[in-house]
C-alpha cells in the first residue's frame, strides 16, 4: 500500500531529533537527505543485489587475463545482473551494519556503489558527515533508522519519492535559511507547465519507439525532468524519453542524478555548474526544455564570459540578441533555451526522420517573473531580446500564474510557452491567457506559497490554450477571500472584484511600438543686469555655495591690491569648509583658497562691465538678435572671452522664456517642418523670412511611442501619428531624424513589451460618495466620544 509522502518525510526528517545539539539545524540536511538517497537505491536494488554480489564475486574469481580490463567493462556485466544502470557490489546493507567499524563498513558500502552513484555522495561530502556522526555517537543510531524506514518502488513510487525529496528540502532549507525555490519547483507548477508544452505533440503521445528529449538548464532536482517523462510514457509507455540537465548546486545536482538514475537515464547527461558561465551541453538541441530559472538573480560575478560571448560571437553564441541590465538573468536563460532549439527540416527529412529522434522544430515552457514582459525601453537589452522573439514569430502564449504560489516568493509570475513550430492558426499571433484567479487557499502555508492549483484549474487553462481563442473575462466559480475581522470595519465595506478568467489574442507586432524624439526649439532672453553681472564673482560647481560664504565671512576688507587673499585666514576658512561645505574634496578646498581663483572671477566680472557699458541693461527677448550685439560690443571693446568665461557669462545673462523668440541653428535650403526645418521670420522684423533649424530645449525633449502597424511605411506611421497626436498640441515641435533604429535604420527606435496586466485590467468604480461620508461620520463621531472619555 502507498504510503503517504508527507509523512514519510515527517518521520525521516525525525531524524533531526538524534543530530540536536551535536549539530547545527544548517547541518540537518546535509545529513538526512544523502542517507535517504541510500536507503532509497538500496531498496531499489534490493531484488537483483543476490546476483550483483554472485556475479561480481564470479568476476574476481576469474583468472587475470580473462577479468575485464576497465572498470566500465566490468560495470556492463553488473549492471546486466542488476537489471539497471547501476549496483553494488557489496553484500552488506544498512541492517547489517554492526555497531563495532560502523563507519568504516559503511564507507566502504558507499564505495562498492557503481561510479554514478559514488560521484552522487561525493557531492553531499557524505563521508566527512559519516565522521562527524560517529565522533557524536550517533552514527548507528542513524542508520538503524534509516535501515527500518522502507522505501520500496512498492511501498513509494517515484513520483511520490520526488514529493518526498522536496518536502525534506523545504524543511532543509526553512532550517537552515536557505531558499527552497532554489532547489525545486511546486509540482502544480510543474504539471501545469509540462501539459502546455507536451500537448500539441500527437507523435510523442501516440507513435511506437519514438524518441524525445527534455532538457533542463536549471534542473533543481529534476521535477521538470521527471514529469516530463511520466507525461509522455503515462499516454506513449512505448515512447523513449531521454533526459538532460545542468545544475548549480551540488546537492541538487546529486538528487537530480539519483532520481535519473533510478528511472533508468543516462545519467552522463546530468551536468553540474553553471549554465551560463559554462554550457557543458553546448551544441546539443532537444526537443523539449522546461526550465524555472531563479528570478531577479544578478549575473555580475560571470558578466565577463557573458558579454565575451554576445560581442564576439553574436547570434553564432546564445545572447545575440541582446543582454538585460546585470540585476536579472532571466532573460538569460531564456535566450539560452532558444539557443538549443532543433532546426525545422523538409517534409522529405521529416519523414525519413518521423520514428526516430525529432527534428522537427521545439518547444519551451519556462518560468518568469514580470519583469522580462517589459522592463528596459525601446534599444534596451530586455526590448531586444522580446524584439527578437517576436519578430521571429517564436512565442506562442504567456500564463499569469496566481501569486503566492512558489516556496520563496510570493510575487507574480507567468509560464511562457515557446516554439519554432507553431500551428499555422497560431503563426503570427500570441495568445495571453489570465489564470491569476485559479487557485485554492492551501490549509498550510509552505514558506511562501499559500496557494496551490487543483487538477481543474489546470484543466481550464490547458482547454484555453488548445482552443486557441478568445475568452471573455468570466467569472469563476471560487470562494470569496476570507478576510480579518481585527480593526475598525467600515459601514459599507467595498465589494471584493470578481474573480474571473479570460484569454486574449494578439498579432504580434501589437506589442511593437517605434519610439520618436519629439524636440521643440530653444527660447532664451537675455539681460545685462547688475545682479546677474553680480553672480559672477563666484566660480561655478563646486564653488558656488562656498565662496558667497567665505566672500561674506572675510572679503569685507578686500582692496583691488589683496582680492581674493585668504592666507591670513586660512585655518578659520578651512574650518568652516570642513564644518558646513564637507562635500569638497582636499583639491578643491585648495583651489578655493587660491586666490587666483578669486582674481579669476573679478576680471570677468569687469570684462561684463565693460559690455555691459557697451551694450545697455536692456532685456532682448530674441537671442539671435542679441548674439549679434554682443559679438559686435566684444571686437569694439577688444574684450576676449575663453570657452569657459564665455559659458558662466552666458548662463549668468540669459535664461529661458516661453515667450522668446526660437533661438537660430543654422540656415537650410529645404523647408521640412515635420523634422525641424522652418520657415520663419522673429515677429518684428520687416525682413522676409528664411528655413532655419533651431537650436533643441533639452528641457522640452520629449518621447512618443508609436504602435507598429505594417500595412504602412515608417515614413507615413510616424507622420500620420505627428500630425494627429503631437502637432495640435505644440505646433513648434518637429521629429528628430537623426534617432534613428540600429536594425532597419529608419527613424524612431523599435520597442517590444507585453504589458499584460494593461490588456486585462478591469475598471472598479469608486464607491459613492455617500457611502464614504457616512464611514467618515461614523469614525468622527467615534474619535469625538474616545475625547469626550478621556476629558472626562
Amino acid at each position: 500500500m502507498t504510503k503517504n509522502f508527507s509523512q514519510t518525510a515527517a518521520f525521516i526528517w525525525s531524524v533531526a531529533d538524534l543530530l540536536r545539539g551535536d549539530f547545527k539545524q544548517s547541518q540537518y540536511g546535509r545529513i538526512i537527505l544523502p542517507f535517504t538517497l541510500l536507503r532509497r537505491l538500496e531498496c531499489v536494488l534490493e531484488e537483483t543485489k543476490a546476483a550483483v554480489v554472485a556475479e561480481s564475486q564470479r568476476i574476481a574469481g576469474l583468472p587475470i587475463e580473462k577479468q575485464p580490463k576497465t572498470e566500465e567493462a566490468q560495470a556492463n556485466f553488473l549492471k546486466r545482473a542488476s537489471k539497471r544502470p547501476f549496483y553494488n557490489t557489496s553484500p552488506m546493507d544498512l541492517s547489517k551494519m554492526g555497531q563495532s567499524d560502523i563507519k568504516d563498513n559503511l564507507n566502504t558500502y558507499v564505495q562498492s556503489f557503481s561510479k554514478d552513484a559514488r560521484e552522487i555522495f561525493e557531492h553531499f561530502k557524505f563521508e566527512e558527515f559519516v565522521g562527524q556522526l560517529a565522533d557524536a555517537n550517533l552514527l548507528y543510531k542513524v542508520v538503524r533508522m534509516f535501515a527500518t524506514t522502507d522505501l520500496s518502488p512498492e511501498a513509494i513510487s517515484n513520483h511520490e519519492m520526488g514529493f518526498v525529496f522536496e518536502e525534506l528540502i523545504r524543511r532543509f532549507a526553512e532550517s537552515s535559511n536557505e531558499t527552497a525555490g532554489e532547489h525545486f519547483t511546486p509540482r502544480d507548477i510543474v504539471r501545469l507547465t509540462t501539459s502546455l508544452v507536451f500537448m500539441e505533440d500527437d507523435d510523442a503521445l501516440t507513435k511506437d519507439g519514438i524518441i524525445r528529449t527534455i532538457y533542463d538548464p536549471t534542473a533543481g532536482t529534476g521535477g521538470f525532468l521527471s514529469s516530463g517523462m511520466e507525461y509522455v510514457l503515462e499516454l506513449n509507455p512505448d515512447a523513449v524519453m531521454r533526459t538532460y540537465g545542468q545544475e548549480l548546486n551540488p546537492e541538487s545536482y546529486a538528487i537530480c542524478k539519483a532520481d535519473m538514475l533510478i528511472k533508468g537515464q543516462e545519467v552522463n547527461n546530468i551536468k553540474l555548474g553553471n549554465t551560463l558561465s559554462s554550457d557543458q551541453l553546448a551544441g546539443e538541441q532537444f526537443d523539449y526544455m522546461l526550465s524555472n530559472p531563479p528570478f531577479g538573480v544578478d549575473w555580475k560575478k560571470i558578466s565577463g564570459e557573458i558579454k565575451d560571448e554576445h560581442e564576439q560571437k553574436g547570434f553564432d553564441g546564445r545572447f545575440g540578441a541582446g543582454l538585460p541590465r546585470v540585476s536579472d538573468g532571466s532573460l538569460l536563460f531564456l535566450m539560452h533555451l532558444l539557443s538549443k532549439m532543433r532546426p525545422i527540416v523538409s517534409n522529405e527529412q521529416s519523414d525519413e526522420q518521423s520514428t526516430a529522434n525529432s527534428n522537427q522544430g521545439s518547444r519551451i515552457g519556462i518560468i518568469l517573473n514580470g519583469s522580462p514582459l517589459f522592463t528596459g525601453g525601446a534599444g534596451s537589452g530586455e526590448s531586444e531580446i522580446r524584439r527578437y522573439i517576436l519578430e521571429a514569430d517564436l512565442l506562442e502564449a504567456i500564463i499569469a500564474l496566481p501569486t503566492d504560489m512558489f516556496y520563496n516568493t510570493g510575487i507574480a509570475t507567468y509560464v511562457w510557452v515557446l516554439s519554432n513550430k507553431k500551428a499555422a492558426a497560431r503563426r503570427g499571433k500570441v495568445q495571453l491567457i489570465d489564470g491569476s484567479n485559479l487557485y485554492s487557499k492551501m490549509r498550510k502555508s509552505l514558506g511562501s506559497k499559500r496557494n496551490e492549483m487543483s487538477d481543474d484549474d489546470i484543466k481550464t487553462i490547458i482547454r484555453s490554450f488548445g482552443d486557441f481563442e478568445v475568452v471573455d473575462a468570466r467569472v469563476l466559480d471560487k470562494p470569496e477571500e476570507v478576510k480579518s475581522n481585527r480593526g475598525r470595519q467600515a459601514a459599507n465595506p467595498k465589494a471584493e472584484p470578481a474573480k474571473t478568467f479570460a484569454s486574449k489574442i494578439f498579432a504580434t507586432h501589437e506589442f511593437g511600438y517605434r519610439r520618436i524624439t519629439i524636440e521643440r526649439p530653444l527660447r532664451l532672453s537675455a539681460q545685462l543686469s547688475d545682479s546677474a553681472l553680480e553672480t559672477l564673482r563666484y566660480a561655478p560647481k563646486p564653488f558656488d555655495m562656498v565662496m558667497p560664504a567665505l566672500y561674506e565671512a572675510f572679503g569685507g576688507n578686500w582692496t583691488t591690491d589683496n582680492y581674493g587673499d585668504l592666507s591670513a585666514v586660512t585655518t578659520e576658512a578651512r574650518a568652516m569648509i570642513k564644518a558646513d561645505f564637507s562635500e569638497l574634496k582636499e583639491k578643491q578646498i585648495k583651489d578655493v583658497l587660491d586666490s587666483k581663483v578669486w582674481r579669476d572671477q573679478l576680471t570677468l566680472i569687469h570684462k561684463a562691465k565693460a559690455l555691459q557699458a557697451a551694450i545697455g541693461e536692456n532685456q532682448f527677448d530674441d537671442y539671435n538678435e542679441f548674439e549679434k550685439v554682443f559679438k559686435q560690443a566684444l571686437k569694439d571693446a577688444e574684450i576676449s572671452l575663453d570657452t569657459k568665461e564665455k559659458k558662466q557669462l552666458m548662463d549668468a545673462i540669459t535664461w529661458k522664456n516661453p515667450e522668446a523668440e526660437p533661438v537660430i541653428k543654422k540656415a537650410v535650403k529645404v523647408e521640412s517642418p515635420l523634422y525641424g526645418a522652418f520657415s520663419y521670420k522673429p515677429s518684428q522684423s520687416d525682413k522676409p523670412a528664411k528655413i532655419v533649424e533651431f537650436q533643441t530645449d533639452s528641457d522640452l525633449r520629449d518621447y512618443e511611442n508609436v504602435p507598429l502597424n505594417p500595412e504602412v511605411t515608417t515614413t507615413e506611421l510616424i507622420e500620420s501619428y505627428f500630425a494627429n497626436e503631437v502637432q495640435p498640441h505644440v505646433p513648434d515641435a518637429w521629429i528628430n531624424a537623426d534617432k534613428v533604429d540600429a536594425i532597419d535604420e529608419e527613424i524612431g527606435i523599435v520597442g517590444f513589451e507585453i504589458p499584460f496586466n494593461r490588456h486585462f485590467y478591469v475598471y472598479e468604480p469608486p464607491r459613492p460618495l455617500a457611502e464614504i461620508d457616512a464611514d467618515l461620520d461614523k469614525v468622527s463621531a467615534e474619535i469625538m466620544q474616545l475625547l469626550g472619555e478621556v476629558h472626562s
